[in-house]
């Protein structure tokens, strides 16, 4: 499918970026890759680690809020997977214009840079925060999500599809509560702070987010939202998976921090499809009266709630031990 073509990663150089890129230079024969991002010494770690692979690999500096920018970088391009987001939920709060700016305009950016240049399909990473969102990093990507799924409006007679993919925190990401316990537990402490007992999140792989990628792009026919089917933890097994026996002083759930993740909710139920192993959210615009059911799939119950409280796949504690041993 990306046998040569060119693939522009907007915020390349991110753990998605990185995976990604690895991904198609492993399975693919690409024209070319190009890394859009704005952090200079992070290009320049990954053009010195795919050293190998310099006739394929493009680095551009540049930010999603440049317009024309943008338009440079698309020109030539196949395929473009928009990952380039202000994530950290408290940095967000403390500057909410400059989220807007990125995850919103940016947003809005890529999509005309898209439409002007003749990209034929673009995938747009969302986050479970986008769903019923209670802090502004969520709100953003929430009208971010609806931007994109619209943006299938102004395609014409182009050749041209934007879809969505969503999925909770990468399993060792930056942020995420792995690093944090595992940096505690390097610093000889021996208590690991759960926010509240009863928390649960979503566990999903680098390699897993990068799968529904490439389903979304060869699978989606515009408008749809991915989400892939995956299973649940309880933050206190993963504490205890980490640091066995240890104390666990619950401190209180945090500004904008849920108690369980969603990923859909019993309003988006009526448009859901549940499929082998991932669930398709179709969008509901008049506007798109042809919408194309990709077959094999089943409409989910109206009650449907995807959840981390409510899934029916967990992780205890001895599977999470061997995955966090695994990715050490």
């Amino acid at each position: 499918m990306l046998d040569g073509k060119t693939v522009l990663i907007t915020g390349g150089t991110g753990s998605f970026g990185g995976a990604f890129t690895n991904y198609i230079l492993s399975r693919y024969k690409p024209k070319k890759i190009i890394i859009y991002s704005r952090d200079e010494y992070k290009q320049y770690l990954m053009r010195d680690k795919l050293h190998a692979y310099e006739n394929v690999m493009r680095y551009f500096i540049g930010d999603v809020r440049d317009l024309d920018r943008l338009r440079r970088a698309f020109d030539g391009v196949d395929y473009v997977i928009h990952a380039a987001a202000l994530k950290q939920v408290p940095s967000c709060e403390y500057n909410p214009n400059e989220a807007i700016k990125t995850n919103i305009h940016g947003a809005m950016n890529v999509i005309e840079a898209a439409l002007d240049t003749g990209v034929n399909r673009v995938v747009a990473l969302s986050t479970d925060k986008a769903v019923n969102p209670i802090n502004l990093y969520g709100g953003t990507k929430l009208v971010s999500d609806k931007l994109f799924i619209a943006a299938n409006a102004y395609s014409g007679f182009k050749d041209i599809r934007f879809a969505v993919v969503r999925y909770g925190n990468v399993a060792g990401s930056r942020g995420s509560v792995i690093p944090f316990f595992a940096d505690i537990i390097k610093n000889g402490g021996r208590e690991l702070p759960i926010t509240d007992y009863h928390m649960t999140r979503f566990w999903i792989s680098l390699e897993e987010g990068v799968d529904l990628v490439i389903k979304a792009l060869r699978e989606s026919s515009g408008g749809e939202t991915f989400i892939a089917k995956i299973p649940s933890f309880k933050v206190t097994d993963l504490a205890q998976a980490m640091l066995p026996g240890c104390k666990m002083p619950e401190i209180g759930i945090r500004e904008g921090e849920k108690l369980h993740e969603v990923m859909i909710t019993r309003e988006d139920s009526m448009r859901t499809y549940e499929y082998d192993k991932h669930f398709i959210i179709y969008p509901n615009m008049e506007w798109m009266d042809n919408m194309n059911i990709i077959p094999g799939g089943k409409l989910v119950d109206p009650e449907f709630e995807y959840s981390s409280g409510r899934n029916t796949q967990w992780l205890g504690e001895e599977e999470l031990s061997g995955l966090v041993h695994d990715m050490a």
